[in-house]
C-alpha cells in the first residue's frame, strides 16, 4: 500500500471511529427513550464515514468501533463490555453482519462512483489534450504545449520532450523540473544502461519514459518525472503519446511544405523582380550602347552637333538609370523599415520645377503644362520622394503618349489635402487593370503600361500616408492623381 493510500485508510479510519465515540456519547442522555435497535441503526453512520473517507478496510474499522459503543453504551449491563442475556447477543450479532454488509454495499457504490468520475475525468482530459493537438500551430509552439499539458494534467514535477538530432536525443522543449543530466544521459542509445521506452510503475530514479512513434518510425521520446502513476494515468499517458506523435509528424510535414512554397514563393519573385528591372533598364541601356558604339565607329563620319547629341544621350540615360537604381533602393529600404522620411514644407511648385529641372533634356519643355495655383497651400512630404513620384509619373506618360501632345500637371487644394495629377493623351488604362499597373511584378502581356516607376511611385506616397490612383479622362488618355498632406495638418497615417 502506498503513502497515498496508507493515509486515506487511517484517515477514514479515525473518522469512523470518532464518529462513532461522539454519537454513542450524544445518545447516552436519550438511552431511557431509545430501544436497542435504534441505537443500532444510528451506529450506521460511523461506518457510512468510514467507508467514504478511507475505504473498505477504514469501514471495518469503524464496525469494529461501533460493535465496542453498541456494546458499551447501548448493551446491558450498561458501561462494561459484558453481554448478559442471549437475546443481548444476537443483537450484537446482527449489528456486526449488517454493519459489515453495508461497508461493502458502501464501499462498492463508493467504487463504481470514483471509477465513473475517473472515466469522465479521463475522458474529458483527454478530449481537452486531443483538441490541443489538432489545432494547426508551429512546431516549437506544439512542443511546449505538449510538455505544459502533460505536466498540468498528470500532475508530475517535470516533462522532458525528446527528439532525434544527428543521430542523439536532444530535448527539444521541457516543463517543470529539469530532468537531471544523468537521467537524460540514460536514454542515449551508447548509454549502457537505458531506460525501458515503455510506461510502466517508477523506477529508481524516478524517470518514466514513453516512446513517441508513427506508423513511419519513431518521433521522440517523453520523459516523465514523476514519484508514481496510475494504471488509468500511463493508459492515458500513452493515448496521449499517440496523438502527440501524429501531431508533431504533422506540424513537420507541414513545415516542410511551407518551406518549399516558400522557396517556390522567393524563385518566382526573383524571376519576376529580374523581369522587371532587366525591363526597365532595357531601354536606357540600349540607347548608351547605340551611342557609345555610334561614337566608336571608325567608320562613320561625325559632325560636332551629332557627337554632342550622342554624348548627351548618354548623359541622359546614364541620369535616368541612377534615378531608377537610387529610386529602387529607397523603396526597398523604405518597404524594410530602414529609411525614414525626412518630412519639410514645400511649395508645390517649387516641387514641380525641381522634377522638370531634373528631366531637362529627357523631353522637351513645352511639352508639360502646369496648372498649379498661386496660393495653393505648401504640402509636409520629403522632397526628394515627391520628386521621384512626379518624375516617374511624367516619363511615364511620355511614354505612353504620343509625341506631340502635352502632358499636364495640376494639383489643388481639398480636404486639407493637396491633389495632384499627371495627365496624358495616350491609350489610357483598362479597368480591370488600374490596380495592378501599381505592383512591381506584373507585366501585361498587351503592351499595357507596368513597371518599377509606377510601383516606386505607389510605394513612396503610400508612405507618406497616403494614396495614389488611375483614372481615365473622357477626351481619351490616363490620368495618375495621389494625394499630399497639407503642411501644418499632422497626415492621419504615417508609415
Amino acid at each position: 500500500m502506498d503513502n497515498w493510500h496508507m493515509s486515506k485508510w487511517m484517515y477514514g479510519s479515525l473518522a469512523g471511529a470518532l464518529a462513532a465515540v461522539v454519537l454513542g456519547a450524544a445518545m447516552i442522555p436519550l438511552r431511557s427513550h431509545l430501544s436497542i435497535a435504534t441505537a443500532g441503526l444510528v451506529l450506521v453512520i460511523p461506518v457510512v464515514t468510514g467507508v467514504v473517507v478511507g475505504g473498505l478496510a477504514a469501514g471495518v474499522i469503524a464496525v469494529a468501533a461501533g460493535f465496542l459503543v453498541y456494546d458499551y453504551a447501548f448493551i446491558p449491563p450498561y458501561l462494561t463490555l459484558s453481554v448478559g442475556a442471549g437475546q443481548n447477543w444476537a443483537a450484537l450479532g446482527v449489528y456486526a453482519v449488517v454493519m459489515l454488509m453495508v461497508a461493502q454495499v458502501v464501499a462498492r457504490l463508493e467504487r463504481a462512483r470514483a471509477e465513473a468520475e475517473g472515466n469522465a475525468t479521463q475522458t474529458q482530459r483527454m478530449y481537452e489534450l486531443s483538441d490541443l493537438l489538432v489545432k494547426d500551430v508551429a512546431l516549437d509552439r506544439l512542443l511546449d504545449t505538449i510538455v505544459n499539458t502533460v505536466q498540468s494534467a498528470f500532475d508530475v514535477a517535470g516533462v522532458a520532450l525528446l527528439l532525434p538530432e544527428d543521430g542523439r536525443l536532444r530535448v527539444a522543449s521541457a516543463a517543470g523540473e529539469a530532468i537531471s543530466p544523468s537521467q537524460l544521459q540514460q536514454l542515449d542509445r551508447g548509454s549502457s544502461t537505458p531506460v525501458s521506452l515503455g510506461i510502466s510503475g517508477p523506477t529508481p530514479n524516478r524517470l518514466q519514459t514513453v516512446a513517441l512513434a508513427t506508423a513511419d518510425g519513431p518521433v521522440g521520446v517523453l520523459a516523465v518525472r514523476a514519484r508514481s502513476l496510475s494504471s488509468d494515468d500511463r493508459a492515458l499517458l500513452g493515448a496521449f503519446a499517440n496523438h502527440s506523435a501524429l501531431a508533431i509528424e504533422r506540424a513537420r510535414l507541414r513545415q516542410q511544405a511551407m518551406q518549399a512554397e516558400l522557396l517556390g514563393e522567393i524563385d518566382r519573385l526573383r524571376q519576376t523582380l529580374l523581369g522587371a528591372v532587366s525591363h526597365d533598364l532595357r531601354t536606357p541601356l540600349a540607347s548608351m550602347k547605340i551611342a557609345s558604339t555610334t561614337l566608336r565607329d571608325p567608320t562613320l563620319e561625325l559632325s560636332g552637333a551629332d557627337i554632342d547629341e550622342l554624348h548627351d544621350i548618354i548623359d541622359r540615360q546614364a541620369d535616368r538609370l541612377t534615378r531608377l537604381v537610387t529610386s529602387l533602393l529607397d523603396m526597398t529600404r523604405l518597404q524594410a523599415g530602414f529609411l525614414e522620411l525626412q518630412r519639410e514644407a514645400w511649395s508645390v511648385l517649387e516641387l514641380v520645377e525641381d522634377t522638370l529641372a531634373g528631366l531637362a533634356g529627357a523631353l522637351p519643355a513645352s511639352r508639360v503644362k502646369t496648372d498649379i495655383p498661386s496660393d495653393l497651400p505648401a504640402v509636409e512630404v520629403d522632397g526628394l520622394l515627391i520628386g521621384q513620384v512626379l518624375s516617374n509619373l511624367v516619363e511615364n506618360a511620355d511614354r505612353h503618349a504620343p509625341p506631340v501632345t502635352p502632358i499636364t500637371i495640376a494639383a489643388q487644394s481639398k480636404d486639407h489635402r493637396v491633389m495632384m495629377s499627371v495627365t496624358d493623351q495616350g491609350p489610357g488604362v483598362p479597368p480591370e487593370e488600374r490596380e495592378m499597373i501599381f505592383d512591381s511584378f506584373v507585366r501585361f502581356d498587351t503592351g499595357g503600361r507596368s513597371g518599377l516607376g509606377l510601383a516606386i511611385a505607389k510605394t513612396f506616397i503610400q508612405a507618406h500616408g497616403e494614396q495614389i490612383w488611375v483614372e481615365n479622362v473622357p477626351e481619351g488618355g490616363a490620368r495618375f492623381v495621389f494625394t499630399l498632406p497639407q503642411a501644418g495638418n499632422p497626415p492621419e497615417h504615417r508609415v
